[in-house]
């Protein structure tokens, strides 16, 4: 089996709320750099963020109670050392502050040496100033856990009517920090300060919609005390992308089989056959029935074709088992197994018989892992790393039946992984990578595409090829999702329109 091998940098690293406490309270008990002093580095890191906008002249702080309310009196402060005006509003009073605001509230009272700095003791008492142009949120943090209510609900909606942009400090007031839930209502942040390390919120369900952009500023934290992180932000910035190195013989630069296709459902098969080539494999070899041959020998010229059973054949059937599995044993290869399938109960049996057989890498996609849905219980040989790329209804498929289909979906990819042994592909918004070990990778970019119809199949094969060039499953996924959307990318650079899937290979 191949290792598994990719490692995050710190910065990538997603928090959920108990251990951003556990870090956080361990900073402060354990290195003795107490909470004031992380307020100052939080405030004056997202300050300096703020002071690259243009023509700040004068801010409204909405404040709440706890340590978020803080962090921006923090921001306030720095900003007015530089003419940068603030009117402080406190939604419920500035009295019962944290220790640590309350400290702050008053030393930002000492740096108000001309008529720059207003303040409202509650909601109720604010006039907007006639010219401001940004607005902070410092109200509600990672530790709500109901919905918004009363003035920190008017103050999200007044807030979400202007037109100058929201900075916030570390989440938007009203979204979960570990679900990305919207709790009632939310800030629509242009911009989100996160501090310490990314929350998971930011990057699940609503978590994007209402972010905006995500600027990472790091504190004090020592390394050791995030080691117990199991979840991390995947991006280009940390994950190299390695050229294929070629063979002294096509069998030797990496050699994919795919099974796949039926009658109807040859497109699909010939996008993951394209898809593969298009890595730079010494081989792709199509299995197909023999009743589909024709269609493939005139659109993959350049892909070895091997056709089972009889010429009105034209979908898999029990019987090509022993035949298919003879082909597999003929050059080390991975395997990619599911585009255009179809779901006929024979087919679905041939899947069943053969999987159990395989030694070798294996993706398995698409009406593969329908055919795998028909059946309670994952058999895989120990020997073979299997990658699973459902999209969210067949991720609910798979999970139907067993324990580990949970309210979250990355909860679900993640105890999934881990139940079977198997490396997940779950496509969606974001995509998410689960692993055998327990540890999951979120996409930090827009992979709605790859819930179109045919981009799934080109996805699959990229990865398939991945794996065949002899990278770990984890990394086959990583670098799977990455050049799909980098090909995406250019793509768009000279088009207006999406592109077609077999424009995207």
């Amino acid at each position: 089996m191949v290792k598994e091998t990719l490692d995050a940098p710190y910065s990538h690293y997603l928090f959920d709320t108990g251990l951003s406490q556990k870090i956080d309270r361990r900073t402060i008990e354990e290195i003795d750099i107490d909470g004031f002093t992380l307020m100052e580095i939080a405030g004056s890191s997202a300050a300096k963020i703020l002071l690259q906008e243009k023509d700040l002249s004068h801010g409204v702080y909405l404040c709440g109670k706890g340590n978020n309310a803080g962090d921006a009196l923090v921001v306030a402060r720095y900003l007015l050392q530089h003419n940068i005006g603030a009117t402080i509003v406190f939604l419920n009073g500035s009295d019962d502050l944290s220790a640590d605001t309350e400290k702050n509230l008053e030393l930002l009272k000492k740096f108000n040496t001309g008529d720059k700095l207003g303040f409202f003791e509650n909601w109720e008492q604010f006039n907007s100033p006639e010219e401001f142009d940004f607005i902070i949120d410092g109200m509600l943090g990672t530790g709500l856990t109901s919905d918004v209510r009363g003035h920190y609900t008017e103050a999200v909606e007044w807030a979400n009517r202007q037109s100058q942009p929201v900075f916030t400090m570390d989440i938007p007031t009203g979204l979960h920090a570990d679900s990305g839930k919207i709790m009632g209502v939310a800030i629509n942040a242009d911009t989100t300060l996160t501090f310490g390390g990314r929350k998971l919120g930011l990057y699940l369900k609503d978590g994007p919609t209402v972010a905006g952009n995500i600027h990472y500023c790091e504190l004090p934290f020592p390394n050791q005390f995030k080691e117990d992180c199991n979840t991390y932000l995947l991006d280009e910035s940390w994950i190299p992308m390695e050229s294929p190195t070629p063979g002294q013989h096509k069998y030797n630069s990496g050699v994919l089989y795919i099974i796949a296709g039926s009658e109807g459902l040859t497109g699909a098969a010939m996008m993951a056959a394209q898809s593969a080539w298009a890595e730079g494999l010494g081989a792709v070899i199509l299995i197909c029935p023999k009743g589909t041959l024709p269609i493939y020998e005139q659109t993959l010229p350049s892909i070895i074709k091997k056709p089972v059973g009889n010429r009105d054949d034209f979908f898999f059937k029990e019987k090509h088992t022993s035949k298919v599995l003879k082909i597999l044993s003929e050059k080390e290869g991975a395997l990619l197994l599911g585009p255009g399938l179809g779901r006929e109960q024979s087919t679905v049996n041939f899947v069943q018989e053969v999987l159990p057989k395989i030694t070798s890498p294996a993706v398995i996609d698409a009406d593969g892992l329908w055919c795998l849905a028909q059946s309670n219980k994952l058999t895989k040989h120990e020997q073979s790393d299997w990658i699973l790329t459902p999209h969210p209804g067949e991720l609910n498929r798979l999970t139907h039946n067993m324990e580990t289909h949970k309210e979250s979906r990355l909860e679900t990819v993640r105890e999934y992984a881990q139940t079977t042994g198997v490396t997940l592909l779950a496509k969606g918004m974001p995509a998410i990578i689960g692993t055998p070990a327990g540890k999951c990778y979120l996409t930090n970019y827009n992979t709605k595409y790859f819930s179109r119809a045919g981009s799934g199949d080109v996805l699959a094969g990229k990865v398939g090829a991945l794996s065949a060039l002899g990278h770990s499953p984890t990394q086959s996924c990583a670098h799977g999702l990455l050049k799909g959307k980098q090909k995406l990318e250019h793509y768009l650079k000279n088009h207006q329109d999406l592109p077609e899937p077999r424009d995207f290979i």
